[in-house]
């Protein structure tokens, strides 16, 4: 028999030793005998990378295609959208970012969906600012929206440019047209100065001119869409105006034929504008879709809206200008 002092203690995990059946896995202890459970892993889906944008001279090549196919299309107003992104706006682009380093402002006013009327100063004895305002709409909307630009009749009735008009989206200024437009959830731009104020002299510069009956503004309240403010800063620069030649205006038929301190005494250069700096402020939207039936055709309230559009176009304009310390560099 062996004493207790030669007894032997035997873990009970020692080699050659069974571990009884009775006993419990102690924690974070598997049996040696369980078996091994292989649970799959699924890897979360890899994002899909954005297609990349198709580089210049592929979307020419696919322009080309299709004007020789005849496979594109445009709107009832003539529009074609894609000759207006693939080659109007391109070198128009050039002038707005690298010439006249245009700044837009109040982006966020503009509807990102349905109809909008964007009413705008008009200045700049050539109209470049209603070309800039539309490339702005354009580039600087998460959309990319094209501006429907209303103009006025000697633009349709010039050859050549009537037609390119028509296809990158204008059309007549009148009544009707705007209400279709606005009805079919465009945005459109107006410019209700016209003539008076694209042709006015320097020194009446910043000093909106009148903004006719407004009729802009009774289209607006008819289709319920917002009128947005929006005031151009820069574009009275570019051709500084100091006089009219009228009988030379009256023979070509034209409203005005300016006389700047280049043109016409230095020829075709004299028509490069000036390298301003220009800034586009949209203002906050005016809703026009609380009125009621009744007073849409009151000229009460047609003449305050038109003058609440002004007021504010004006404000912005002396804002603007009071933090200006030069034409060409802020």
């Amino acid at each position: 028999m062996t004493t207790s002092a030669e007894a032997q203690v035997i873990p009970l995990h020692a080699p050659g030793r069974e571990k009884p059946a009775d006993v419990p896995p102690r924690a974070g202890e598997t049996p040696a005998d369980a078996p091994v459970v292989a649970f799959p892993t699924q890897s979360p889906p890899a994002a899909e990378a954005p297609a990349p944008e198709p580089d210049p001279l592929s979307r020419l090549l696919e322009f080309v295609r299709h004007r020789l196919t005849g496979d594109y299309d445009v709107d009832e107003f003539g529009f074609d959208p894609e000759l207006t992104d693939t080659v109007v706006l391109p070198p128009f682009r050039l002038l707005y970012e690298k010439y006249f380093r245009v700044t837009t402002h109040g982006v966020e006013n503009l509807p990102a969906e349905g109809g909008g009327l964007i009413v705008c100063n008009h200045s700049g004895t050539l109209p470049l600012d209603a070309v800039m305002t539309a490339v702005a709409v354009h580039d600087e909307t998460p959309g990319h929206r094209h501006l429907r630009m209303l103009g006025a009749d000697l633009v349709f009735k010039t050859p050549l440019l009537g037609a390119l008009a028509r296809k990158t989206g204008q059309t007549l200024a009148c009544a009707a047209d705007a209400e279709r437009l606005l009805c079919s959830g465009e945005l459109v731009g107006v410019w209700p100065e016209g003539y008076k104020g694209i042709g006015k002299p320097f020194s009446a510069r910043y000093r909106l001119q009148r903004f006719g009956r407004g009729g802009f503004v009774s289209a607006a309240l008819r289709t319920r869409v917002p009128i947005i403010p929006c005031s151009i800063v820069g574009a009275e620069e570019i051709y500084p105006k100091i006089g009219d030649l009228k009988p030379l205006a009256r023979l070509l038929g034209l409203p005005y034929f300016p006389v700047t301190p280049f043109f016409p005494l230095l020829g075709p250069l004299g028509a490069i504008p000036l390298p301003t700096k220009w800034h586009i402020e949209f203002g906050e939207p005016i809703q026009t879709d609380s009125y009621a039936e009744e007073d849409l055709d009151d000229p009460m309230l047609v003449f305050s809206l038109t003058d609440q559009v002004r007021e504010s176009i004006q404000t912005t304009l002396y804002r603007r200008l009071a933090h200006r310390r030069s034409p060409f560099k802020d």
